[in-house]
């Protein structure tokens, strides 16, 4: 009887150990998820991303910025930062798309598996945005030097080799706090950019799957577009304050050209009036949807990767 005991729990022991494992993965897929796709964006449209800042920083339209690029700088300079890009997607979309998904599937529950309504979806986007944004602004304070090194003058470029290095420097030299420069506008925009961008997806997936009959090609194509429509006329204000700030410099005083995030959007408002907030707006929106596209379509399409992970956490 003990012998037969004995073998029962012997058996029980893997099945246990496996259902553990499910159940730590069923927490940790929606960041794993998240973080992947982002990263897999992130590759897509980095050279987007850098002519974006350089004409918010004034070095001419998206045509001007390409040219000059190509010829003073070479090709490989459209994926200058890339490591701090994908290091900025390693841990702000990790817990952005993560913490949406659990507080969606959360919020749900709570719904009783009908659908949420818009100004809920809006406000799990709030949330899930500045929590991305906390965690990922170091990485994102180093992804803009590096995009911006080459705009200064040789005596001010601080040559940044990688993120981890621009890391290291960024706390050495101005301490571990600075790390954190520019996390107001881009907790702010993070949150402006999610509410428009998570929300009007799910808005519009269901608008063009459910109302106009659209195939998952047309639906992802459709939703990814107003989504980035959306989310790029909400957060890009922001995103033009926070590339300012973090990429911002003391003169030979001392003094840094703005004292913060107000400070920049006052003397922005004055100098070139609201339109000033939006420039490079067909950039910001052409950088957006892709990255909107690339993340749907790997999380529909090629999540079963990830779904081998846990039976080697058995391991």
């Amino acid at each position: 009887m003990a012998d037969a005991k004995q073998q029962q729990q012997q058996q029980q022991q893997p099945q246990q150990a496996a259902a553990a494992a499910t159940g730590v993965w069923k927490t940790v897929k929606p960041f794993v998820n998240g973080g992947a796709s982002g990263m897999l964006a992130t590759c897509v449209i980095q050279p987007i991303d850098m002519v974006k800042v350089r004409i918010q920083l004034g070095e001419g339209s998206a045509g001007q910025v390409t040219r000059n690029m190509l010829a003073n700088e070479g090709v490989r300079s459209f994926y200058k930062g890339l490591s701090a890009g994908l290091l900025r997607q390693a841990t702000y979309t990790t817990a952005r798309l993560g913490s949406f998904r659990v507080l969606t599937n959360k919020a749900v529950e709570k719904n009783e598996g009908k659908p949420l309504p818009l100004f809920q979806k809006a406000f799990i986007g709030l949330t899930a945005g500045a929590i991305g944004a906390c965690v990922g602004s170091p990485a994102d304070l180093a992804l803009i030097r590096m995009q911006a090194d080459s705009t200064l003058p040789v005596a001010q470029r601080r040559n940044y080799k990688n993120a981890f290095h621009a890391l290291y420097r960024i706390s050495g030299d101005e301490g571990v706090l600075a790390l954190w420069k520019g996390a107001g506008p881009t907790v702010v925009r993070a949150m402006a950019l999610n509410m428009g961008m998570l929300a009007s997806y799910d808005q519009s997936v269901e608008l063009f799957r459910d109302k106009f009959g659209a195939g998952e090609i047309s639906t992802v194509v459709g939703a990814s577009a107003v989504s980035g429509f959306f989310a790029s006329a909400c957060s890009l204000p922001f995103d033009y304050v926070k590339t300012q700030i973090q990429k911002m410099q003391p003169d030979a005083n001392g003094k840094y050209p703005y004292t913060g995030s107000l400070d920049c959007a006052v003397k922005t408002f004055k100098s070139g009036g609201p339109f000033k907030f939006y420039t490079g707006f067909p950039v910001y929106c052409v950088r957006i949807a892709p990255h909107v596209m690339v993340n749907r379509e790997y999380l529909a399409i090629h999540s079963w990767t990830v779904h081998l992970l846990p039976y080697f956490s058995i391991w």
